[in-house]
């Protein structure tokens, strides 16, 4: 299993129009063949100090593996979301794993 977890920092100038515009971009992820599960949120209402609550929304998208992964980055939808809804940020952070079955499977 290949895990892709994102963390948006959108714009706090953001209009209502445009964090739609966001919301179905980011939404729209979701849909692209390989995408085994997707989950689209806001940090939770959890208070310790070890907790990044500073972002803003966040995405994480499970495949069955890298090759699942690969292809979803160069998919047009993915594509199009960058290109429609890159401006909507100001800082994205991505942190990619693999599980451990997946690794044991490499030898």
């Amino acid at each position: 299993m290949f895990v892709h977890a994102v963390y948006f920092w959108l714009r706090p100038d953001l209009t209502p129009d445009e964090r739609a515009r966001f919301d179905a971009g980011v939404a729209s992820l979701r849909t692209i063949e390989g995408v085994r599960h997707g989950y689209v949120g806001v940090p939770a209402p959890t208070d310790r100090p070890v907790i990044e609550r500073g972002y803003s929304v966040a995405l994480v998208a499970v495949f069955d593996d890298q090759a699942a992964h690969d292809a979803y980055q160069v998919h047009p939808v993915h594509d199009r979301f960058r290109d429609e809804c890159g401006g909507l940020w100001t800082d994205v952070r991505i942190f990619d794993s693999v599980s451990d079955e997946q690794e044991a499977a490499r030898g």
